[in-house]
């Protein structure tokens, strides 16, 4: 073996090792619908999400009122319930998020989200017909809008963007992401559509 067979494996080793990460740089964040339902108006003045544990998906359910979900993740089992600061919980209180921008709609899709992905993946730019919270149960969360990027690490709740804002989510930490994202949106519009940034 010459100099130049060991410096044309190097050379392969290093290709293959840049194609990797451009692979993985270029992957999609997985995105799974956990919980949603549909509601004809939103409680009265400014609006938080609380976000809560129970033992069992039966107590969660009891516990549940007209702006709540109801989702397993993680593990867990989760109530998200959309409404005032403070309120009281039957559950284990884990954080609460807000204010949430509002939407004027006709009637509301209430829904969580799961989403998980390798460090560099990402989502298509693209806006909702409402606002969305985050809260990151792993790694790092990075959201890349029009006003900059806003960085949500693990254990940290972050209220996002109102209506038809155009954003980027990617898993920006050195580990793999797992967040929840809450949503309220206009029922009547499509849930996402492709956008710009500028």
């Amino acid at each position: 073996m010459g100099p130049n067979f060991v410096r044309n494996i190097t050379a392969v080793a290093l290709a293959s090792c840049l194609l990797a990460s451009h692979v993985s740089a270029q992957q999609a964040l997985a995105i799974k619908p956990l919980a949603e339902k549909k509601v004809a108006a939103l409680p009265a003045g400014d609006l938080f999400w609380r976000i809560d544990n129970f033992p069992s998906l039966e107590a969660a359910q009891a516990a549940a009122g007209e702006w709540a979900l109801v989702a397993e993740a993680a593990g867990k089992v989760w109530l998200f319930t959309l409404g005032p600061a403070g309120a009281a919980s039957a559950g284990v209180k884990v954080a609460e998020v807000g204010p949430i921008p509002r939407v004027a709609a006709q009637s509301y899709l209430l829904r969580i989200n799961d989403a998980s992905g390798p460090p560099g993946a990402a989502t298509p730019v693209h806006s909702h017909p409402g606002s969305e919270a985050f809260f990151v149960l792993a790694g790092e969360q990075s959201i890349r809008g029009a006003h900059g990027t806003m960085i949500v690490k693990a254990g940290q709740p972050e209220a996002g963007h109102g209506a038809a804002m155009a954003m980027q989510v990617s898993s920006s930490g050195a580990t793999d992401l797992h967040a929840l994202v809450m949503f309220v949106v206009d029922a009547a519009q499509p849930f996402s559509s492709p956008a710009t940034l500028p």
